[in-house]
């Protein structure tokens, strides 16, 4: 073990499933628990939604005051990260892990100023709920209605130390938020137009257990070799490695983050490629250009090892690359832009099909249209 692994902080997560479930006042809770056995804890950020109780816990804790940052004439508080770095606590209370920061600041997401507070040494306590996993995205969006717009890698919750679910039945939550303990009734009555539907919760509920158990499932040793350094030697039976065929079409990012999770279930490698029919790109309009940058670096975000191929025969050379590199399961969208596009997105599909009878092939369908 390397110096810098010993130096590197701790992350603990405590993860819910709604606002309101009491994952703030838990952490706060061990926070004072910690304190009281002697252990240097400061807070970090601490978000109170008017709550008296949560804010109560606060009394006796160290605060790091937050910094202030003016966008478009409006002043915004962030987490001062730079501060707390200074001041090097052994334990940092941080709320609402998935947070967008202010245009302007050092790092763009509250994780990434997590990750440096990791990095020095200071271990961390955070909150957030389930819906802000990325690879639920598509997910959460077709059971609620609702685009969920601050969302955190699958690969960084996966890095946490530990992750603790915060449970509440959803009736006790509805009848928190009817009491106005969770919002003010103003919030309230919009929140049970989102979220707070008992089916909704119900199933969001359910993602978190789920989340949760796969958090635990996945620290348990893997006798699987590693073959990370070998890409061109075929694993052991049982061991998968996935490919997505990403597209500048809009649906390829649905099947990112599906590709994406399932790796995750089946601790696979997981590919991504796409083929170019001219090295320039020179056969796509500017605004498919943009699309396909934009599926690649969000596939590289999610820690996802992208390719660029070259050739006319897209289907060859996509199960060319797949036999090479010993994948076992190709992902590929059917798009419904239109029916031509539509016919020759299914025949593209076949011909994979066609050509790769020793691999899995999963179509994923483009379900951007809600009906």
């Amino acid at each position: 073990m390397t110096d810098d692994t010993l130096l590197r902080g701790r992350l603990k997560v405590f993860l819910g499933y709604a606002a309101g479930v009491g994952k703030t006042y838990q952490m706060l809770t061990e926070a004072r628990e910690l304190q009281r056995h002697g252990v240097d804890v400061v807070v970090g950020y601490f978000e109170p939604h008017s709550r008296k109780e949560t804010m109560a816990l606060t009394d006796g804790l160290e605060i790091v005051p937050r910094t202030v940052s003016e966008y478009r004439g409006t002043p915004f508080e962030e987490m001062d990260t730079e501060a707390v770095l200074q001041r090097h606590p052994q334990v940092a209370v941080v709320d609402e892990f998935p947070h967008t920061n202010v245009p302007g600041s050092l790092r763009l997401k509250r994780w990434e100023d997590v990750h440096v507070l990791l990095d020095a040494g200071i271990d961390v306590l955070t909150t957030m709920n389930v819906q802000h996993l990325e690879s639920l995205n598509d997910q959460i969006w077709h059971s609620t209605g609702v685009r969920v717009r601050e969302t955190i890698p699958d690969w960084v919750l996966k890095q946490a130390d530990e992750v603790v679910m915060v449970d509440l039945t959803p009736q006790a939550l509805l009848n928190r938020l009817a009491r106005g303990v969770v919002y003010p009734p103003e919030r309230a009555k919009a929140a049970l137009e989102n979220f707070f539907k008992e089916s909704t919760l119900v199933a969001l509920r359910e993602l978190a257990m789920r989340q949760a158990a796969y958090a635990i499932e996945s620290r348990l040793p893997d006798e699987s070799p590693d073959y990370s350094g070998e890409p061109d030697l075929r694993p052991p039976y049982g061991h998968d490695r996935l490919l997505l065929v990403i597209t500048p079409d809009p649906s390829s990012a649905a099947l990112i983050r599906r590709g994406r999770r399932v790796a995750d279930y089946l601790r696979a490698d997981v590919l991504a490629v796409y083929v170019a029919k001219t090295p320039d790109f020179g056969d796509l309009t500017p605004s498919e250009r943009e699309n396909l940058d934009r599926h690649l670096n969000f596939a590289r975000g999610l820690r996802i090892d992208t390719r660029v191929l070259e050739g006319t025969g897209e289907a060859d050379a996509i199960v060319a690359f797949a036999r090479a590199n010993a994948v076992t399961q190709i992902f590929v969208t059917r798009e419904k832009s239109s029916a031509i596009r539509s016919w020759f997105a299914s025949a593209f599909a076949q011909r994979i099909v066609n050509l790769a009878r020793d691999m899995q092939v999963t179509v994923v369908a483009d379900r951007s249209q809600r009906r």
